[in-house]
């Protein structure tokens, strides 16, 4: 099974352009093949508002024990961090 994940962003904005950039990166780096669902919270704001996001980007994992980071994403121990939390989960 795919690990999932949730990225937040304003549509268009640099640091969600940035964010979407090194997840793929860094997905390819790991090789990891997760599902991600990217949601715009201008177009979806119910679904922001239910998760309980605040601020954009933002990556959450969607099941297991809740992981989030907020950012850019350019942190990528971070970043690696939490995708290596996410394979362990998955194994």
């Amino acid at each position: 099974m795919r690990p999932r994940l949730r990225l937040y962003v304003a549509a268009g904005s640099p640091r969600s352009r940035a964010a979407r950039r090194a997840l793929e990166d860094a997905l390819g780096a790991c090789r990891l093949e997760a599902l991600v669902e990217v949601v715009d919270v201008f177009a979806a704001p119910e679904k922001a508002m239910e998760d309980r996001i605040l601020v954009t980007p933002t990556l959450l994992t969607v099941e297991g024990p809740r992981r989030a980071l907020i950012g850019d994403l350019s942190d990528r121990g971070a970043l690696d961090a939490l995708l290596r939390a996410v394979m362990q989960e998955d194994a």
